[in-house]
């Protein structure tokens, strides 16, 4: 049986599959089996200390046996999850369980627009797997925010009004910088009133923490921002950036030096031959992964489950496209993403702080970064101009490709 036929059939149940991977998860939410979320209990507790003035002094002790957790967002930040707060501990953990959810769903749906598939099933059916990937998984049982913000970005920077498009970019950023990366897709599609939109949104947000908060946003922008070891370990096997990987080659964490520019260099080079192809292709949903790709390898700091936009780079590899090497990329993902291979490192190292290892453990360290390198490199050849034709065949049901 071919793969397509495969799909097919699986797509007839799709409901069913999304229905019990949903009880799967909802019942490990129920019995707390691995879902401590620590993250969400972050950013729940920590926010009213936006009112107290130890934002940035507080720390969460409970399931930090190596590392107390800090707060680690700008005030706007904390702003907006203070009504986490307001609520009971369980009621909190379930509804950012089910917003995360919708987001995944959301995130799953708009990349199969975007590339032209509009079948309900499919969207269900991929939706349902996805909960059990690593990125995913990460995220949930962390309580992570990495869903909502790319969903929201997905959402916004794709729409035909541009206050809208700079909004959603701008207000992200004010939450978590990393999403402001965003801003490039604007540049390079030439979207300039989208740009300036993102920049007022962006201002807002810094506008706002101050008005509630000068000295903690004070204290935000210019002593913190920029501070890695403040975030969490730089060489551990979950910081899944170029500088992550290469100071687990080299046994110490080369920070700006020399090593991590160069590398950032050759990313941003290679993003910019994929940016141009996907410009010219007018793929959107290729350039906007190629985007979030680019901040994700040139980060300080890329935990495996900001990796979350592996979601839409699957979608676009599997049906934006019809090329070998698409299929080949998105085979790389789903071993990838689907092996865990993140949690046996995690598990193999000593410490989070332990940056040397044995070399075979630093090579499998890289396989984020790697196979979004990889990544980057479909998008510059699959979409690159070729002779005689004006863009690349794109195809509605690509896995068959994987059988030939």
């Amino acid at each position: 049986m071919g793969l397509r036929a495969l799909e097919g059939r699986v797509s007839a149940v799709a409901p069913w599959v999304f229905g019990l991977s949903l009880l799967g998860h909802l019942a490990m939410v129920a019995f707390q089996t691995k879902m401590t979320m620590v993250d969400l209990m972050v950013y729940r507790n920590a926010s009213p200390e936006l009112f107290t003035g130890e934002l940035y002094q507080w720390r969460l002790k409970e399931f930090s046996d190596q590392f107390a957790l800090p707060f680690t967002y700008p005030p706007f930040s904390a702003l907006v999850f203070v009504p986490l707060s307001w609520v009971p501990w369980a009621v909190a953990r379930w509804v950012w369980q089910l917003v995360s959810l919708a987001c995944l769903w959301f995130i799953t749906r708009k990349s199969l627009d975007l590339v032209g598939s509009r079948d309900p099933r499919r969207a269900l059916l991929w939706t349902g797997l996805f909960i059990w990937v690593e990125p995913v998984r990460t995220t949930l049982n962390y309580g992570q925010v990495n869903l909502v913000l790319a969903a929201l970005l997905l959402g916004t920077v794709v729409s035909a009004r541009a206050w809208r498009q700079g909004a959603g970019v701008g207000i992200a950023a004010g939450l978590k910088l990393t999403p402001a990366i965003s801003g490039l897709y604007f540049l390079v599609t030439r979207q300039y009133r989208a740009a300036a939109w993102s920049v007022v949104a962006f201002a807002a947000t810094v506008g706002v923490g101050y008005a509630v908060s000068p000295g903690q946003s004070t204290q935000f922008w210019f002593h913190l921002l920029g501070d890695a070891e403040r975030v969490g370990p730089v060489g551990s096997a979950i910081n899944q950036s170029l500088r992550g990987a290469l100071s687990r080659t080299l046994g110490y964490d080369v920070q700006t030096g020399p090593v991590f520019l160069v590398a950032v260099a050759a990313a941003a080079v290679l993003a910019g031959f994929a940016l141009r192809a996907a410009v010219r292709a007018g793929d959107t949903l290729a350039m906007v992964v190629t985007v979030q790709f680019l901040g994700l390898l040139v980060s300080p700091i890329s935990w495996s489950h900001h990796w979350v936009w592996a979601v839409p780079a699957l979608m676009w590899l599997l049906y934006g496209v019809r090329h070998r090497l698409a299929a080949i990329a998105a085979a790389a993902w789903l071993a990838a993403i689907g092996s865990y291979l993140i949690s046996f490192l995690l598990n193999a190292q000593p410490s989070i702080w332990v940056v040397s290892r044995p070399w075979y453990y630093s090579a499998l360290g890289w396989v984020y970064p790697a196979v979004g390198v990889l990544t980057l490199v479909t998008v510059a050849v699959v979409l690159r101009p070729r002779s005689g034709s004006r863009s690349p065949e794109r195809v509605e049901d690509p896995v068959d490709l994987l059988r030939q």
